[in-house]
């Protein structure tokens, strides 16, 4: 489908401006990857929430997208995205929650491919149209259980997961590549915490870092 030119570059409080706002206040908060920026100030934000929440699209915030899910606060999504590519643009990497396709859309052009897990069939048919509205054919979605990884994709140069477990799940961990980076929340509740694992051959080097919110990861699938 292709997307009106207005739709795309947005009017009003989807307009460049106003996502302008949203860059400087990325840049306030520490965001310094330029890349990063970029791509926040590029993807139109809200065409991936509900017509009625547009006009909040470019607010540093999280937003309801249905299913019990949220589409990432903009600084988390550019935070990960920086982490994730630190040091180097992973050749191949995995997204775990793919939800509406925001957090996907922004760093797939960084990495070399993307293959990306959502659990919820109807997010995944959304998110699948979004990516060829926007070109993004380097992107793979799959309908699956994310604490299963791709096993027949792996191994992995980057892993991004976008919801909380209560602890890392070990087939992921095995399905990075040594000297590969995974980025996602760990923890409940307000406890949650932002890890960087990098792989050492044998040995899970982790660093906590920031306190977050995201929803839980949930195994299954639902249809």
């Amino acid at each position: 489908m292709k997307i009106p030119r207005r739709d795309l570059h947005g009017i009003g409080m989807t307009s460049a401006r106003t996502r302008e706002r949203l860059v400087q206040r990325l840049r306030e908060q520490g965001i310094a990857n330029e890349q990063v920026l970029e791509r926040i100030r590029s993807v139109p934000r809200h065409l991936f929430v509900d017509e009625a929440l547009a006009s909040r699209a470019y607010e540093d915030t999280a937003l309801p997208i249905g299913f019990g899910q949220t589409i990432s606060q903009p600084y988390v999504v550019a935070r990960m995205t920086a982490l994730l590519i630190e040091g180097g643009h992973p050749r191949k990497a995995l997204e775990i929650g793919t939800g509406c396709g925001y957090q996907t859309a922004v760093l797939a052009p960084m990495v070399g491919q993307l293959f990306s897990i959502e659990r919820i069939d109807a997010l995944m048919r959304r998110a699948r149209e979004r990516m060829r509205m926007l070109n993004l054919y380097q992107v793979r979605l799959r309908l699956a259980d994310g604490w299963k990884g791709w096993p027949s994709e792996a191994p992995f140069d980057g892993i991004l997961v976008a919801a909380a477990a209560p602890s890392l799940p070990e087939n992921l961990l095995q399905q990075l590549a040594d000297g590969g980076r995974l980025i996602m929340p760990v923890g409940a509740g307000r406890g949650q915490r932002l890890l960087r694992v990098t792989r050492r051959g044998a040995v899970f080097e982790q660093e906590s870092l920031d306190g977050v919110s995201f929803v839980p990861m949930i195994e299954g699938v639902r249809r």
